[in-house]
């Protein structure tokens, strides 16, 4: 995951850009929930990585997920929430696939 590609698409170190990829994001996720932006879903995830200014700090690699870092924990929580797999569109998918 290139932490560029996430400033492009408008998760930064100043927030979310208006207009962006990230805006469109983060308002089709509050409409989906209801009106607000859940702590560990895909906006909240990426939001964070931009802010930091590194995807691979939280272990998301252009080679997948780092062993033991906060996406493997992430992914580890959403397959036991799920049955034991990670869904297609679910936030840890969505996040590496960027």
């Amino acid at each position: 995951m290139s932490d560029q590609n996430v400033r492009n698409a408008g998760f930064t170190s100043s927030g979310i850009t208006g207009g962006s990829l990230a805006s469109s994001m983060m308002s089709q996720e509050a409409r989906a929930s209801g009106g607000g932006v859940h702590s560990g879903g895909p906006t909240a995830t990426l939001q964070e990585m931009g802010a930091r200014g590194s995807a691979h700090s939280l272990g998301f690699t252009s080679s997948g997920i780092s062993g033991g870092s906060q996406a493997s924990q992430m992914m580890s929580r959403e397959a036991r929430s799920h049955g034991g797999g990670t869904p297609r569109g679910g936030t840890t998918s969505t996040v590496q696939s960027i």
